[in-house]
């Protein structure tokens, strides 16, 4: 059975018809969750269709449906090749991402993701991993830990936040979000609600390596595509969107040579089907707020 409630998939009809899937093909969901965008490309796909799901939070394992086509696989999708030839899956006809964090991940306290709630200061999507919010609080030193505020939270004030904390840290004080929020508060700059958005945005980053993670996936692509396969990025914030668009425009993380005067041999093996990132309609954002920051981009190898 599919888990509604564990995540409202956002762009759902906007990515399924980016997909432009074949009744036959192989697809794979990078982030299946609650099954959402899952469903979507099962409902499209004929009796000879496959889906490939991967997911590294446990909890997802309850969403999956009894349907022989898909093959679900507990992972983080960083080892999406690795795990597809262990599979005898050399290409596929399509890859979703959608790197938000699940509603069922906000709204579960234990797992540390929201400023809502008191609980510990985790932030793990896989819960096997040792690394917490907790552990990167304690562990990194004042420049380290400003890098991450300034980079992954634009956190206006991140010198003097990570002076604060290195100077008042204690393992009692950084053992839960409370106690987390209530020694950062003196550093509060603007809207509360906001600050602490983006201080746990930076560090659900790095306990995560979720930019890491995304340029490993994207150099994946385009070898694992088939001609004519897509893959559709649903980004939640402008570092993430600024990779996936760079990525799909260039087809490489390595610097390409523009001058005239040599001739690269490198051809983007990509092509750029959303000129622009699709973003949520208002009825979208009204039924569910998360998805107003949620960006759409499409790509196709040639």
């Amino acid at each position: 059975m599919y888990g509604n409630d564990y995540h409202i998939p956002v762009l759902f009809r906007e990515t399924i018809d980016n997909l432009n899937i074949r009744t036959g093909g192989t697809y794979v969901d990078c982030t299946f969750g609650g099954g959402g965008h899952s469903r979507g490309i099962l409902e499209k796909l004929g009796t000879q269709g496959r889906l490939v799901a991967f997911d590294q939070d446990e909890d997802a394992r309850k969403n999956i449906p009894h349907d022989d086509r898909v093959l679900f696989i507990s992972q983080n999708f960083r080892y999406i090749s690795r795990f597809l030839k262990v599979n005898d899956i050399d290409k596929v006809d399509g890859i979703l991402a959608d790197l938000g964090v699940s509603s069922f991940q906000f709204n579960e306290a234990e797992r540390g993701f929201s400023t809502r709630f008191d609980g510990p200061l985790d932030m793990r999507m896989d819960k096997r991993n040792e690394t917490t919010a907790m552990h990167v609080l304690m562990h990194n030193d004042e420049k380290t830990l400003q890098d991450i505020f300034s980079k992954y939270g634009e956190v206006t004030n991140a010198r003097t936040l990570a002076r604060h904390i290195v100077e008042k840290r204690t393992a009692t004080a950084l053992a839960s979000i409370n106690g987390f929020k209530s020694l950062v508060a003196p550093m509060v700059k603007g809207n509360p609600n906001k600050y602490f958005a983006q201080v746990f945005q930076a560090l659900r980053i790095e306990v995560n390596e979720e930019l890491k993670v995304l340029q490993e996936l994207l150099s994946q692509v385009p070898e694992l595509l088939n001609s004519g396969g897509r893959c559709a990025i649903i980004t939640f914030h402008s570092l993430e969107d600024r990779m996936v668009k760079n990525f799909f425009k260039q087809g490489t993380f390595d610097v390409v040579d523009k001058n005239p005067l040599f001739n690269s041999t490198f051809q983007n093996p990509l092509k750029v089907i959303t000129r622009k990132p699709v973003a949520p309609s208002q009825q979208e954002i009204s039924n569910n707020s998360r998805s107003r920051s949620a960006r759409l981009r499409v790509a196709e190898k040639i």
